[in-house]
């Protein structure tokens, strides 16, 4: 199978082994406690952001694309703009059963956003076979909560000390910061907000 694979097609697995590498790095963090794993995770997700843009560019450059190329897209972009931030959030310390939901919801979110992508790309493109505008925001606009997280590990802003603290609703722990994840799903998955497409 892989001697099928075009150039652009190998550059969307290095976006899915740099998510899954973070996906790694956040696991080993929880184990040991040692914050270099962190970073890692966090270094390793704008490298996914810029395996993401150049295989789109590749694929344009020799005019070369196909609908493997399009489910590898967005299998990786799953991997590491959906699952990664949402371990990212659960590592740093929200971990209340409330927050789980919302993480679920998150990547559930990014599933669905991706799916849609999918199956309405063709009728949304030009006559050049361009996509003008996403429905939603993309994917990989979950690194704004990453970038945000990097922030709070740098001032040790995490785990018990996260801003806005935690609460507890009924049966289970609630850390309001995760809200930003409900509302970054929720974008993904708007039908009326069109975010133009460069």
């Amino acid at each position: 199978m892989i001697r099928d694979f075009q150039l652009a097609d190998l550059v969307t697995l290095l976006n899915g082994f740099a998510g899954m590498g973070a996906v790694l790095a956040t696991m080993k963090f929880l184990a040991e406690g040692e914050p270099a794993f962190l970073w890692l995770a966090f270094a390793l997700l704008p490298l996914s952001l810029l395996f993401d843009i150049a295989d789109g560019r590749i694929a344009r450059w020799r005019r070369k694309s196909s609908p493997l190329g399009q489910e590898l897209d967005s299998l990786a972009d799953l991997v590491s703009f959906g699952v990664a931030p949402a371990g990212l959030a659960f590592a740093m310390g929200m971990q209340g059963g409330w927050d789980a939901l919302v993480l679920i919801y998150f990547v559930a979110c990014g599933i669905s956003r991706l799916a849609r992508y999918n199956t309405t790309a063709a009728a949304m493109s030009d006559d050049a076979g361009k996509v003008k505008y996403f429905e939603g925001t993309p994917i990989p606009s979950s690194l704004l909560l990453v970038a945000l997280l990097a922030f709070l590990a740098m001032k040790g802003w995490f785990g018990a000390r996260l801003p806005f603290g935690e609460l507890l609703v009924g049966p289970w722990r609630f850390h309001p910061l995760v809200l930003l994840y409900a509302l970054s799903g929720s974008a993904m998955i708007s039908k009326t907000l069109r975010i133009p497409k460069p």
